[in-house]
């Protein structure tokens, strides 16, 4: 049998709550008890109230394609594997340029690991995120990228009129 080493999971995630960044426009997180073991409940339950894009968030091709697949029509294991971390801090938006030296196979995961991930510790949201061009969109479909992970709330230029990154990833079905 051969050996196969054992791979880590490691958990990028930011925790959802009152008080967490949200995208300007979106709901804010709200946490209601339903139950409580301290009121003479059997256990405790809690009502979650927050939009679909909070902290850590997949963007479904329906997030901007009208007849895109929704999130639970997306199979888990285009968002589940091994994959590729560039380490693209000091950048304020990553361009093509800004790929070249980042190495992606067709069908890898791409986490990018910007500045953005120093700015949860802000008081409020900050619309001076780094963000992804255009002409990397290009770039990750090209290669065939099967999904990009960013450090913030999105990957798109904060005030972007029409969204030409969310297009050009989600619509060859690039999560």
């Amino acid at each position: 049998m051969p050996f196969v080493a054992p791979q880590r999971v490691i958990d990028v995630s930011v925790p959802n709550g009152v008080g967490q960044h949200v995208y300007p426009g979106d709901p804010e997180p709200r946490i209601e008890s339903v139950r409580r073991i301290a009121d003479g409940d059997p256990c405790n339950l809690s009502l979650l109230h927050m939009g679909s894009h909070t902290g850590t968030h997949v963007d479904a091709p329906y997030h901007f394609l009208a007849d895109g697949p929704r999130l639970g029509e997306v199979p888990l294991d285009r968002m589940v594997g091994a994959c590729v971390v560039a380490d693209l801090r000091g950048r304020r938006a990553i361009d093509a340029a800004a790929l070249r030296g980042v190495e992606t196979a067709p069908g890898d995961i791409l986490v990018c690991l910007t500045d953005n991930s120093a700015r949860w510790s802000a008081p409020e949201f900050q619309r001076d995120f780094t963000f992804i061009t255009r002409d990397a969109a290009d770039v990750l479909v090209e290669r065939g990228v099967r999904a990009v992970g960013m450090d913030y709330l999105s990957i798109e230029e904060f005030g972007s009129p029409d969204f030409p990154v969310h297009h050009r990833l989600l619509g060859p079905g690039c999560s």
